[in-house]
């Protein structure tokens, strides 16, 4: 059963777009996207397997399914502000990712959960970053300022106009990139697994099947 904790973990980080990372981002039309990829975000690739992964983690982490256009979006996002602040050499330190993490997943037990697991613990860090950069591109010095929400509001003017230079591809399957947000079409959430991930995960388990075999006595 998921305690009103993790219920509000999950809140949490579905409203980080709101309250932190303003994921509703205007980016520009899809044109389509390489074999094997769920986004293409200027010069960064988002693979079907990062969804795959990133989707396990976490669900694990969080103790519950987020949806694949809700994982998508934020992976779309952090690849926009991260380009957006690199064009602008707006920096991020450490020091400011780790308390912008805790302040995304609410609490000290969730951002534990998401730290002991890689995946998770990078989703979570480029969610932070994004949170933070999307706040210095407004002027504001990162989550502690004052002003915050003045900063984040301008933040996000920034990067809705910086971001029409630059292309966001969605594969078909996962929806379209309307008005800075995937539609919601993505087929199934995050729990499922898609073709791609499957046929590799069958292949690695008769490939151990097959080193578990004896060898032939002669």
């Amino acid at each position: 059963m998921i305690s009103q904790e993790e219920s509000s973990v999950k809140r949490s980080l579905v409203r980080t777009g709101a309250a932190l990372a303003s994921v509703l981002l205007l980016g520009g039309c899809a044109a389509g996207t390489h074999p094997g990829a769920a986004a293409v975000v200027g010069k960064t690739e988002i693979t079907v397997g990062d969804i795959d992964d990133t989707s396990r983690a976490v669900a694990t982490a969080l103790g519950q399914p987020l949806t694949t256009s809700q994982i998508l979006g934020e992976l779309v996002n952090s690849a926009l502000v991260q380009q957006i602040t690199a064009q602008r050499s707006i920096t991020v330190t450490e020091a400011e990712i780790v308390p912008a993490m805790k302040a995304v997943v609410g609490d000290q037990a969730a951002y534990d959960k998401f730290v002991k697991d890689p995946v998770a613990n990078t989703f979570l860090r480029d969610v932070a970053s994004a949170a933070v950069g999307t706040i210095k591109l407004g002027g504001g010095t990162g989550i502690t300022d004052p002003n915050v929400q003045t900063a984040q509001q301008a933040g996000t003017a920034v990067v809705k106009d910086a971001s029409k230079n630059i292309t966001v591809d969605i594969a078909p399957r996962f929806g379209k990139w309307t008005d800075g947000t995937i539609d919601g079409k993505a087929s199934g959430s995050l729990s499922e697994e898609s073709a791609q991930a499957k046929a590799k995960r069958e292949a690695a388990e008769q490939a151990q099947q097959q080193q578990q075999q004896p060898e032939p006595q002669g």
